[in-house]
């Protein structure tokens, strides 16, 4: 059966209006279920030409300003097989195809009852669309289309093809589309040919400007805040419709964000009411924090907002300004993601579209470390969920990209920013020339990652070669830039000479990448992190790294009085989502103001809701020891609180957590878990369970029943 473009469009069409509360990429996998399959990272390509370039920027269209790639137009599906008798299959295909069977071409034939012939034989689908991506389905009871099948774009290279959820032969991969949900306002002020209508919270979707009617113009001026709807032209986004209708009509726009609306219509048109219908990808929110701190629990509930917002086709940046995949913020989203939703096809697709096809050119979004947090992501996915499949499957992309990277460092075997290259690190006044530690650091963990994801996909030559090149680096970021006098990391050393400034960035990823023993880290949390004279953080882009090395070196408390100032400044001022940057020291409207415009910067930014992965990870306590949590860790922390509770997923089911002063409650899952605390005196556990002591005061307990309650009585 074949789908031509236009049936696809009416698929598209009438799946978007149906408002479904599960999209088909949801649906359950059993095992020898037939899949639609695609080349590797294609169907992520093909999304993501239509999620990058939606942008547009007053009326003006506005894509990414990094090489957008287009599916491959033209594929084959191949499969070997050997059947003691005839089959019958069921053949669907996304685009035109033609079938072979041992390279003889099938030219007449019924898609829905082709018998295979019995024996050992190859069977093979050309696959052409230009305009979505070429997929394939096959049902048959033996021979079905998944994961096994090779593909190639015709240039003699070949891969297992690529699957996800879809699964239903009548919904291929092109049909992928998010849910929408009407969503209704306030009116706040109207007049004979203004209206201002308020949505109580930012919010995302298509805006309805219901029933209009008459010749003229109807404007209509989006804010993340009130100011901004008003400013009119000055707003980062507004519409113009084109007016010429006899009878009353819906007019229904493009997504946009928005809290606040601001209709502006001709006397010679009239509008009656604003609406929306809010478009999301359907996440189940798995993870869950709550405390005795009332603040706290607004803040991680405005932070999983602000995630859920951002998370969609992709993980987004923002959903106002930018609406693009930036892979460091992505980065954070992943972790931020494995404990609220746990949602591996959205970091999936992420990383897919994030590199594109060979041949690199150049570093991911244009930035060198983002780069590195594209390796270092595809890694930690890997050590949360235990795909070891997805690894095999993006480990080429991985080795271009490294040894592009490779290809540009220096004769110290250092990288430094080079013609064409933006070495981004944060938005402050740092120097950003020369060989800057901090991106020594992350190429270092990259090669790292490199060598694990070789020992993962059988490339031992790989494994010790990129093994021993993190290993000398590692070595020579010492000798080059710790300074005794100092006690810390210095910043960058530009021809030779070394800088004997101290930045935060350096210092804290070596204590969050454990590159250095406990002595040092003990200096960089006084001199460094705890040093108010080294140049403060003010995104919450790095504050997710500052805070979370505070974490690590028991520095908890400082950190949730951070975010109680940091994260609850934004909220007295009116946040519904968590802010790409905020400076307590600005006034009023100085607060949307970004990049020289007044109202640039991001109001729902991503990698502001970084309290939902510090809450999971260093309060709750929970973390995989082993790939895809079949071992992990449980260590609660009240950091002055009086009591938390929630519960962190896994690939295995949701790990539940209660600790007061006196009592621990754990829910465990299938896996090897572990217990650690502190306590003045020995735990106290029902039945007498083991309880191995650490140190002065501190413990540790077997968790080795599945899906079992523990209580722990301690002091």
């Amino acid at each position: 059966m074949i789908f031509n473009s236009d049936i696809m469009s009416s698929i598209r069409i009438s799946f978007l209006f149906l408002l479904m509360t599960m999209s088909s990429f949801a649906q359950e996998i059993s095992p020898n279920q037939s899949k639609w399959i695609w080349y590797p990272g294609d169907f992520e390509v093909w999304l993501h030409t239509k999620v990058g370039c939606r942008r547009t920027e007053r009326g003006q269209p506005y894509p990414p300003f990094w090489r957008i790639d287009s599916h491959y137009g033209v594929v084959i599906f191949s499969k070997k097989y050997d059947n003691p008798r005839t089959e019958k299959i069921e053949i669907y295909a996304d685009g035109k195809y033609q079938l072979k069977v041992d390279g003889n071409i099938i030219y007449i034939f019924d898609p829905l009852n082709f018998q295979l012939p019995a024996g050992s034989h190859t069977i093979e689908f050309l696959v052409e669309n230009f305009i979505n991506v070429p997929s394939l389905m096959v049902k048959g009871e033996s021979c079905f289309t998944d994961e096994s099948w090779q593909v190639t774009n015709q240039n003699q290279k070949f891969y297992n093809a690529a699957a996800g959820r879809f699964t239903d032969p009548h919904v291929p991969p092109s049909t992928f589309h998010l849910s929408l949900k009407p969503v209704s306002c306030s009116i706040i002020e109207r007049s004979a040919n203004t209206m201002l209508v308020d949505f109580g919270k930012e919010t995302f979707g298509k805006v309805i400007a219901e029933k209009v009617k008459g010749a003229g113009k109807l404007r209509l001026y989006y804010g993340e805040t009130k100011q901004e709807a008003l400013a009119e032209t000055n707003a980062e986004t507004y519409d113009y419709i084109d007016v010429n209708y006899n009878s009353a009509r819906n007019d229904t726009t493009d997504t946009r964000a928005f809290r606040f609306i601001y209709s502006v219509w001709d006397s010679s048109v009239s509008i009656e009411n604003i609406s929306a219908l809010y478009e999301y990808l359907p996440l189940e929110e798995k993870g869950y924090f709550e405390c005795s701190d009332t603040l706290l629990n607004r803040i991680y509930n405005t932070s999983l907002y602000t995630l859920k917002l951002n998370t969609r086709e992709f993980h987004l940046d923002g959903i106002k300004r930018d609406r693009w995949i930036w892979s460091g913020d992505a980065y954070q989203s992943y972790l931020m993601n494995f404990y609220t939703f746990f949602d591996e096809e959205v970091n999936k697709r992420t990383i897919n579209a994030l590199i594109g096809h060979d041949p690199v050119e150049r570093h991911i979004n244009t930035i060198l470390d983002y780069s590195f947090y594209w390796l270092i992501g595809i890694y930690e996915h890997y050590i949360y969920t235990g795909d070891t499949a997805f690894i095999r499957q993006i480990y080429p992309r991985m080795k271009t990209l490294m040894e592009f990277s490779l290809g540009r460092s220096n004769k110290n075997g250092f990288v430094e920013g080079l013609p064409g290259d933006w070495v981004f690190i944060d938005w402050a006044p740092i120097e950003k020339t020369g060989e800057v530690s901090f991106e020594q650091l992350l190429l270092s963990r990259s090669l790292e990652v490199m060598s694990r994801c070789a020992g993962l996909t059988n490339d031992p030559a790989s494994e010790e070669k990129y093994g021993k090149l993190s290993a000398d680096l590692k070595q020579k970021i010492l000798a080059a830039f710790w300074s005794d006098k100092r006690n810390a990391f210095l910043h960058t050393r530009i021809n030779g000479v070394l800088s004997q400034n101290v930045t935060r960035y350096t210092n804290m990823f070596a204590i969050l990448f454990d590159y250095v023993d406990e002595g040092k880290k003990q200096m960089i949390k006084e001199n460094v992190i705890l040093n108010d004279t080294i140049l403060k953080i003010t995104t919450p882009y790095m504050k997710f790294y500052e805070l979370a090395a505070l974490c690590e070196i028991n520095e908890k408390e400082k950190v949730l009085q951070f975010v109680r100032e940091y994260w609850g400044g934004m909220l007295d001022l009116g946040a519904t989502t968590i802010w790409e940057a905020y400076d307590p020291t600005q006034k009023s409207d100085e607060h949307y103001a970004m990049y020289g415009r007044p109202f640039g910067k991001s109001l729902c930014h991503a990698w502001g809701a970084n309290p939902v992965y510090l809450f999971g990870k260093y309060l709750l306590g929970v973390k995989p020891l082993a790939p895809g949590f079949k071992s992990y860790l449980v260590e609660p922390s009240l950091a002055g609180l009086q009591w938390i509770k929630g519960r962190v997923p896994t690939p295995h089911g949701n790990i539940e957590v209660y600790a007061d002063r006196k009592i621990m409650k754990i829910k465990t899952v299938e896996g090897d878990g572990i217990l650690r605390l502190h306590s003045k005196k020995q735990p106290v556990m029902e039945k007498g369970a083991g309880v191995k002591k650490l140190g002065e005061n501190y413990y540790e307990i077997a968790l080795d029943i599945p899906y079992k309650e523990y209580i722990v009585k301690y002091w």
